[in-house]
């Protein structure tokens, strides 16, 4: 598709230099982290790029000093890779990194920071409570109704998220929800079809509509269910999936998002979208949304990677 096709990346293999792959970690959602960097480690490799794997854990500083390291392909999913944290350790040593920057990440990590960004921005997503009490809990209910879907805060892959449809399901949710995250988010359940929009060097790519028979898209349907469905063409009229994608893109730029990402978003009865999240390293597993969006856009996974790795080099040099 000629539209995307800026998006391939023109660079030699050699061009990257050495390319550290960080998966792992050891946030919740490690074991997809691991599938992801073991898919993209390949891909580079099978480029010709001098890719290695790095799972990082405690002595990733040791190691990142020790080895010569041109440039970082981030994989890491969740707490201590997606929000900011590794952005900032590469950055104080000088190595230059897929994806978006510190705050980016930091913020997109956070659904209540990014929620507030969208909102003072006029940018809608669904309306939403902090629950930290069971009497939050009882708050949210009279002021949101039912049904609501609870969320831990800094928490990705759908984890620790439930449906509720009564106050005493809001308490247990919220009460399961805080062994993932100190900070839990409720919001208003949005009644309609789910869409995926993902972004690449800051063109957004085809959009996904999702179906799953689950009460929401949820780990299961992302990682392990067979009967999770995904339409691409979505089936939205070109006018409304225009629409969409620049929502999707006004919605990255106001996080300061870089490089790729995915965004989530629910469409009610009336037609109209609500965003969800941002998520800046998104999977890269054979059951992920990126890699489709990208087929469906002529690049296939290795093209793809390349593309993401390029941006760095765009980015930072």
């Amino acid at each position: 598709m000629a539209q995307y096709d800026s998006l391939r990346s023109t660079l030699m293999p050699s061009d990257f230099g050495r390319v550290a792959v960080l998966y792992g970690g050891k946030s919740a959602e490690r074991e997809v982290s691991l599938k992801s960097g073991a898919q993209v480690l390949g891909a580079l490799q099978a480029a010709g790029v001098n890719a290695f794997g790095i799972d990082v854990g405690d002595d990733l500083l040791a190691v990142l000093q020790r080895e010569h390291i041109d440039r970082a392909f981030i994989v890491l999913h969740g707490r201590g890779g997606e929000d900011g944290s590794m952005q900032g350790l590469l950055e104080v040593l000088g190595i230059p990194y897929t994806g978006s920057g510190v705050l980016a990440s930091a913020l997109a990590m956070d659904k209540l920071r990014t929620k507030q960004v969208w909102q003072s921005l006029g940018i809608p997503t669904p309306r939403h409570a902090v629950l930290a009490s069971a009497a939050d809990c009882f708050s949210a209910a009279e002021e949101l109704g039912f049904p609501l879907i609870v969320k831990p805060a800094h928490e990705g892959s759908s984890i620790g998220m439930a449906k509720v449809t009564s106050a005493e399901q809001l308490v247990d949710a919220w009460k399961d929800a805080s062994t993932y995250d100190s900070q839990v988010l409720v919001e208003q359940w949005i009644s309609g079809p789910e869409y995926t929009v993902a972004t690449l060097r800051d063109q957004p790519l085809p959009a996904i509509a999702l179906g799953t028979p689950h009460a929401f898209y949820d780990y299961d349907a992302k990682y392990l269910a067979s009967d999770t469905q995904y339409r691409i063409p979505c089936g939205l009229p070109a006018e409304q999936e225009q629409a969409l994608a620049a929502l999707c893109q006004r919605a990255c730029d106001a996080l300061g998002i870089a490089g790729w990402a995915r965004v989530d978003v629910m469409q009610d009865a009336a037609g109209d979208f609500w965003l969800l999240e941002v998520n800046t390293a998104p999977g890269m597993t054979d059951h992920s949304l990126v890699p489709m969006a990208a087929r469906a856009a002529g690049l296939d996974f290795q093209q793809l990677v390349l593309s993401i790795l390029a941006a760095s080099v765009a980015a930072r040099g």
